[in-house]
């Protein structure tokens, strides 16, 4: 008894063993490629993201990133927040057709973001860093793949360039996605409008006629009633009242 307990209590330790193993070996890689923060936003208007970027190495420090933006969905309006230790630098391409921003035909669109460490700014080991853009009006797809290079001191470099292919695992070196939602429809935007007739508008005026000539000779009726009301109070009045 004493042997099969024993033998259960270690093969228990060793499942254990193994499912944290496998939770965390897939939760790891998982967690450390770079993001973009939040995922979503919709097609149309100006979002703030944050590209998030996590050291993965236990020796060097992250001193530059490259975010390159995708070439079949140019945004006219990129902006970036200053980030403490960091300069920022951006490349633009030329677009054809122009895109359209605020009534002006922009020919030009940025391409690339990139930052580079200043001193001892780096991300260090274990740590992460978040490098925020405002981009807008965002086009009109489904989502926008942001490929990235990440470089360290000591001359590695993480190339998130893997695009994600539909029904199918993540890719090792997965590249930033935002996926863009359509914008909702302007409220009211499915009433008729004024002046077109609608299939019920017929019954509707059969209705509103009826209703009117049923209130007029509700109104003649009542006017025959008091007027009968009145004569007959004049009659009375008119006869003699009867001796006791």
């Amino acid at each position: 008894m004493t042997r099969l307990r024993r033998t259960a209590t270690a093969a228990a330790a060793l499942a254990f063993t193994a499912a944290a193993t496998a939770v965390l070996g897939f939760a790891g890689p998982a967690s450390a490629h770079v993001t973009v923060n939040p995922k979503e936003a919709t097609q149309g208007g100006y979002a703030r993201v944050a590209f998030r970027v996590p050291n993965e190495s236990d020796s060097a420090s992250t001193t530059k990133l490259e975010v390159v933006l995708p070439e079949n969905a140019p945004v006219g309006s990129v902006s970036t927040m200053p980030v403490p230790g960091w300069t920022v630098a951006t490349e633009k391409r030329k677009v054809d057709p122009p895109i359209e921003v605020h009534g002006s035909q922009l020919t030009e669109a940025v391409s690339k973001i990139t930052w580079t460490a200043s001193g001892d700014s780096g991300v260090k080991p274990g740590q992460f860093q978040e490098f925020p853009v405002s981009l807008g009006p965002l086009p009109q797809v489904d989502s926008m793949v942001f490929k990235v290079l990440q470089t360290y001191s000591d001359g590695n470099i993480s190339r998130w360039i893997d695009e994600p292919a539909p029904g199918a695992e993540e890719p090792e070196n997965p590249a930033p996605v935002l996926t863009l939602a359509a914008a909702a429809a302007p409220a009211g935007s499915a009433t008729p409008t004024a002046g077109v007739a609608s299939p019920d508008d017929d019954d509707d005026d059969d209705g509103n006629g009826l209703a009117v000539g049923l209130g007029v000779a509700g109104l003649v009726a009542g006017l025959a009633g008091l007027v009968l009301g009145g004569l007959a109070f004049a009659r009375t009045r008119r006869e003699p009242v009867a001796k006791a």
